[in-house]
């Protein structure tokens, strides 16, 4: 659990609306005291032997991989990618709020919901990202310096499809031992996707200099540029800009 979200978790009253930002300020002048932590680097993998039909429209794609600022800044610069929301998947309605779901004990996980166009990025790329630049799936209920099973490396498919190319995607990966652990990224269905807080929206975007991000998240950024050029795009899609238009 990182300072803001201890912060928030001890002191639920604080963590709303406007009073938040005194969360992420003191978090943010306790974590410069600290030591610095980089972020994991990214891995280069094969694309997935089995994917989904390029067929147009628009599709939705359900994944948690650690704290959700740095997910969802990663895909929402994800071409085809028309948007990318944080929120949490796995538990009730009742107990997706973020000082409860900081408990690890309502089966929520922080995850990021993806609306994408499969002729423009398919499933099975948006999976070859997750895996590769977005978190590190060998960490079991954990990413970086983020503890519990709400930061657990988790695949929420959305149909039967999904599912059977994330299975098949995940037993190529180990079968290449491109990781050197293996995968511990575990596959739930039939899951709902809460929205997260306006204040926890295009928080990377929004907060560059905000430290955790700053050695934790940017990178990502770098690494989805460097290692995905031809799905890369510089502007991000971002959930509170496109609410107002």
């Amino acid at each position: 659990m990182t300072g803001i979200e201890k912060k928030a978790a001890q002191r639920p009253f604080l963590a709303k609306g406007a009073l938040a930002a005194l969360v992420l300020s003191a978090a943010a002048a306790l974590f410069w005291q600290s030591p610095a932590r980089s972020a994991e680097d990214a891995v280069v993998i094969p694309p997935p032997a089995l994917d989904e039909k390029a067929t147009s429209g628009t599709e939705k794609a359900i994944f948690a991989g650690g704290c959700f600022w740095g997910v969802q800044g990663v895909f929402q610069h994800v071409k085809g990618v028309s948007k990318a929301v944080s929120g949490y998947t796995g538990g009730s309605a009742e107990n997706a709020v973020y000082e409860v779901v900081g408990s690890g004990r309502t089966g929520h996980a922080e995850s990021v919901e993806i609306t994408y166009d499969p002729s423009k990025v398919t499933y099975g790329q948006l999976l070859q990202v997750y895996f590769s630049v977005a978190h590190n799936p060998t960490q079991l209920n954990y990413q970086g310096p983020d503890q519990g099973t709400q930061y657990r490396s988790t695949i929420f498919a959305e149909n039967d499809e999904q599912k059977k190319v994330a299975e098949s995607y995940i037993a190529q990966l180990d079968k290449a031992k491109v990781f050197g652990k293996p995968i511990v990224t575990t596959l739930e269905t039939g899951k709902t996707f809460y929205p997260a807080e306006d204040y926890h929206q295009d928080f990377l975007t929004l907060n560059p200099t905000y430290p955790y991000i700053v050695y934790n998240d940017l990178p990502k950024i770098e690494n989805l540029k460097a290692l995905f050029p031809k799905l890369y795009s510089e502007k991000p899609v971002l959930v509170l800009a496109s609410s107002k238009s």
